[in-house]
């Protein structure tokens, strides 16, 4: 069994694989990782392998009987990975962006494939059949885009996604709601139109918090994947523990 910790700037997500299954999740502040992963380990003491990523200062001490027992992956700059990396700027990827590109080499072998992460930023990343990472793109998320229009202005107001998005707006907080949510869509699915014409068979994902909100907006034949960048990390972890 695998226990994955990835921990982001002030949430971490731990998960147990058994092989490529997902048998448990969490969602914890990143000063709970420790306390959490050692009561995983007491669920699940067939647990033998590790695997930490970590963007952040938070510092993760595991029992010293659990690292005695297990085989430690932390994910870096020079971790070895199951696709070729043609980004011109290796060390300043991203471990989540690698894990992303890591499940879509490992679910969609020999597919052209982009994998759309929805969270505080709007990620895009494509891997082609060859099992090569080309890049992608780094756009502002949902609640970064409302927040800017509330700083940068004198009187817009902070507004939140909600299920009404009218094209047109006939107030200033539907207004608003109209140019970020709809301007999210189109921005989406006019990147993947232009990687369609481009790449045949596209597979194309999404993920991330705002995963859900966005895929029942979009137009079908996108996929909606909220543990993928777990299944990445184990993927990776995988790759290397079997070298």
């Amino acid at each position: 069994m695998n226990l994955i910790i990835d921990i982001g700037n002030t949430l971490a997500k731990l998960a147990v694989f058994q092989q490529d299954e997902l048998r448990n999740k969490t969602i914890i502040p990143n000063a709970e990782v420790s306390q959490i992963a050692s009561e995983f380990f007491r669920q699940y003491p067939n647990i033998e392998k590790i695997m930490v990523s970590n963007v952040s200062a938070a510092k993760v001490d595991l029992p010293s009987e659990v690292l005695e027992k297990t085989k430690l992956l932390e994910l870096s700059a020079v971790t070895p990975l199951p696709f070729k990396n043609l980004y011109t700027t290796p060390q300043t990827l991203g471990n989540d962006r690698k894990a992303l590109v890591a499940a879509a080499v490992s679910q969609y072998p020999s597919r052209n494939v982009l994998v759309i992460d929805a969270g505080t930023c709007i990620t895009f990343d494509f891997k082609n059949a060859a099992e090569e990472y080309l890049g992608g793109g780094i756009s502002p998320g949902l609640k970064m885009r409302f927040l800017a229009l509330n700083t940068f202005t004198a009187n817009l107001p902070l507004v939140e996604a909600g299920e009404d998005h009218n094209l047109i707006g006939n107030s200033t907080v539907s207004s608003i709601t109209s140019g970020v949510v709809n301007g999210t869509f189109m921005e989406i699915e006019g990147i993947i139109r232009a990687y369609s014409e481009k790449y045949e068979d596209l597979v194309t994902i999404i993920t991330g918090g705002d995963a859900t909100f966005l895929s029942v907006n979009l137009k079908n034949g996108i996929f909606a994947n909220s543990n993928f960048l777990l299944e990445g990390l184990n993927f990776i972890l995988e790759f290397n523990i079997d070298q």
